[in-house]
């Protein structure tokens, strides 16, 4: 145990972020110097505020399987390298997981029972910048070649994590994305005030000198077909994700000016990041509305915020939710609170249990209003209620209500992959495919999820990938080794 009394001394603390009225202005992180840094001064003592429980619930909340107690205590005891070590154990990408996990392991914390939970996150997100800033992460190149290939398609959290997994255990692995740069939705999906690229630019500069090849531009399926792909490799990793993005089929969709999250956020992350996108839309000077209550409609919040929107509106057709534990949603689950995350600091509004009717246009055919009325909820299913529909201004409406499934035409069509009734990639237990030597990982097998999740699979995948490849594994992995080994 850390200290045996931390808990009963010591009350939670976050970082402090840096000033709306400062960050507004610019891309950078929400916290000065980067979250690790400004938690230096904290962190030590809430790591000890660790009970170090007979049952670490929060073991339970996380997807994968952190060993939190241990690593709160080398905190609190100062031996960072050993935390980091432990840290690394279980998640190839902590200084992701810590700015962007919704810590799902927290809300399982056996403190927060009847306290402020540990600041586990916090301390995840610490130890690994400390780490990176004494130069203590190093590639780890496998000691021996197993001589057999791997193709990973997709190069965000799930397809990374397999990677480096298969990488380390001596196989030749080649990464494809069919954007310019690697890294998925992390790369251009991902605001840089959420996470600036710096932090995913070093990661894959250890992957590489690790010997993982990247083939950014190459879209499988198109570039390169799927026999060649399965002629080429051993076997192969789907990490494609979920991109298929979920439509609001309401009278006047057609108009301008309407458009999904993926095609507002991306061209802004480029431009944050220095490039030229031609035909840009932007938020500046305009009224916008975002329809869609979850962390993607909060990137496009902050984003539309740095942009210079006139106003900022973002519609959710759920009721408010509670600001605490409903009894429903008993410890240790992950409760649906009302949360604030920095971008609903800086602007906005929030405007619940309402659904959109129609989209108004003006005589060029760009919406400029949308219809609204508030909802109930009556056996689970929203109902309009009589009287309550108003119009609120609207140049410029952003979709972002998630995604239901994978691209299937092309690649997964091609190979020949069975889908299961929600439309994503089917695989067993071992995370394989229908198709021999195909397996599956992250979004693209078990529908738009957490990054937690993803990284996860990706580890588990890749142990699977590596019995079938050479009859047993050293790689850690939540699921059991029965993948059918490759004939030698």
């Amino acid at each position: 145990m850390a200290d045996p009394k931390g808990f009963l001394n010591h009350g939670r603390e976050v970082a402090e972020r840096r000033p709306v009225e400062e960050r507004v202005h610019d891309w950078h992180e929400v916290y000065p110097d980067g979250i690790g840094r400004a938690l230096l001064p904290i962190i030590t003592t809430q790591a000890g505020r660790c009970m170090d429980c007979g049952i670490p619930f929060c073991h339970q909340g996380c997807p994968l399987g952190n060993i939190i107690p241990e690593w709160n205590d080398l905190v609190w005891r100062g031996d960072w390298d050993g935390a980091m070590d432990r840290l690394h154990a279980t998640n190839n990408f902590p200084e992701f997981t810590g700015r962007l996990c919704p810590a799902p392991c927290e809300t399982a914390c056996v403190l927060g029972i009847n306290q402020d939970p540990v600041t586990i996150k916090n301390v995840e997100v610490a130890i690994i910048d400390k780490a990176w800033g004494s130069g203590y992460v190093r590639p780890q190149p496998p000691e021996w070649l197993s001589g057999r290939t791997v193709a990973v398609v997709g190069s965000g959290p799930a397809g990374l994590a397999a990677a480096q997994q298969l990488t380390r255990a001596g196989h030749t692995v080649a990464v494809y994305e069919r954007a310019d740069k690697i890294g998925g939705l992390l790369r251009y999906g991902i605001p840089e005030f959420k996470m600036e690229k710096a932090h995913l630019d070093r990661r894959l500069d250890q992957m590489r000198r690790e010997g993982t090849v990247f083939r950014a531009g190459v879209d499988v399926g198109e570039d390169l077909t799927a026999a060649q792909l399965q002629d080429r490799y051993d076997a192969i990793v789907l990490a494609m994700g979920a991109t298929l993005p979920r439509d609001l089929p309401a009278t006047g969709r057609e108009l301008g000016g309407i458009l999904q999250a993926m095609e507002f956020l991306p061209p802004a992350n480029r431009v944050a990041l220095g490039e030229t996108v031609e035909g840009q839309v932007t938020a500046e000077g305009k009224h916008v509305v975002i329809i869609g209550g979850g962390d993607t409609g909060a990137d496009c919040l902050g984003t539309s915020t740095r942009q210079g929107a006139a106003s900022i509106t973002q519609l959710e057709i759920l009721p408010e939710p509670p600001s605490e534990r409903p009894a429903g949603q008993p410890w240790p689950t992950y409760p649906m609170i009302f949360r604030v995350s920095s971008a609903h600091e800086e602007a906005g509004r929030r405007v619940y249990a309402v659904s959109t009717q129609e989209f108004l246009g003006d005589a060029s055919g760009h919406v400029r209003a949308l219809r609204l009325v508030d909802v109930v909820f009556e056996g689970g299913r929203p109902v309009e209620v009589p009287g309550t529909e108003r119009e609120i201004p609207a140049d410029l409406v952003l979709l972002a209500m998630g995604f239901t499934g994978p691209q299937t035409a092309g690649l997964v069509e091609d190979l020949g992959c069975e889908l299961d009734e929600r439309g994503n990639v089917r695989r067993d237990a071992s995370y394989a495919s229908s198709v021999d030597g195909v397996f599956v990982a992250g979004d693209c097998g078990r529908g738009q999820s957490l990054i937690v999740w993803a990284i996860a699979e990706g580890r588990a995948a890749a142990a699977a990938v590596d019995v079938y490849l050479t009859g047993s594994t050293a790689l850690p992995s939540p699921i059991p080794p029965t993948a059918r080994p490759l004939a030698v």
